[in-house]
């Protein structure tokens, strides 16, 4: 008579441990193969001109969880050539904040800001805030995380160069170099809070209503201070029920009443 099959049951948790993360990691692969694909394919249907189908696919990479500058810079294009305004500039502000030096973002969002009816001068900055914007601006707030992070790191390993390293003159140099990657991390993680904080204390968003009155107070019993359409990028400052207070890029401020905005945060 045969033995019947004997299924053993794992040795140890390190086992299970280990097949997890061994599918997740198929899991994982497997998503970013299928968002990739969704991009290229939207690539495709942009290059035939079927700009409503290239969105639709851009949106369903979006919704795998894949976001970048390209797809998103792909979706303002693509909502530019629909005359979409509102959309166009929003997708165009979002590749900006992740790639802020890349030129053709800046001029295609340049592009789409001349469809609004709004023409809205920014008032200038003095040199020492052109100066911190920037430097602020040379990278995003992860990879200014990571500079710190190596910044910090460096300084570790200069300095225990420094410590167990016998000759004099090495001493001094790892000493100086140490001191000196200190000074540059402490800098890079001042930027790195600034800029967090900045982007934790400062909310815009984009203005999706056609065409909506701002008041001087929360309610309708003050003036109407003057008038936005779709498309403006505009700054939230406090909301009060279904007000909220807002300002634009000339320094004027006012309420706005159940408007439909959409963040850029």
């Amino acid at each position: 008579m045969k033995k019947g099959i004997v299924i053993k049951p794992f040795r140890s948790n390190l086992e299970r441990i280990i097949i997890v993360f061994f599918m997740m990691g198929v899991l994982n692969v497997c998503a970013q193969n299928s968002s990739e694909e969704l991009f290229e394919q939207g690539n495709a249907a942009y290059n035939d001109g079927d700009f409503t189908k290239a969105i639709s696919l851009y949106v369903q990479t979006l919704d795998m969880g894949s976001h970048s500058a390209a797809l998103y810079f792909n979706m303002g294009n693509a909502y530019y050539r629909l005359n979409n305004v509102a959309e166009s500039i929003y997708y165009f502000e979002k590749a900006k904040q992740l790639d802020p030096d890349n030129k053709d973002i800046k001029t295609n969002s340049a592009f789409a800001q001349n469809m609004t009816i709004d023409a809205i001068e920014a008032i200038p900055k003095s040199q020492l805030a052109q100066l911190q914007e920037g430097i602020f601006e040379l990278f995003s707030i992860t990879t200014w995380s990571k500079i710190t992070l190596v910044w910090i790191w460096l300084f570790a390993l200069f300095f225990i160069a420094y410590l167990f390293l016998n000759a004099s003159q090495l001493k001094r140099i790892f000493f100086l170099l140490s001191l000196v990657s200190l000074a540059l991390f402490i800098s890079s993680f001042a930027i790195t809070f600034s800029v967090n904080q900045q982007q934790k204390n400062t909310q815009y968003a984009i203005l999706f209503s056609n065409k909506i009155d701002i008041w001087s107070e929360p309610n309708q019993r003050g003036e109407i201070q003057f008038t936005l359409h779709e498309g403006t990028k505009i700054e939230l400052l406090e909301s009060l029920d279904e007000w909220n207070k807002i300002r634009i890029a000339n320094g004027s401020e006012g309420w706005i009443k159940n408007a439909d905005l959409r963040s850029l945060n």
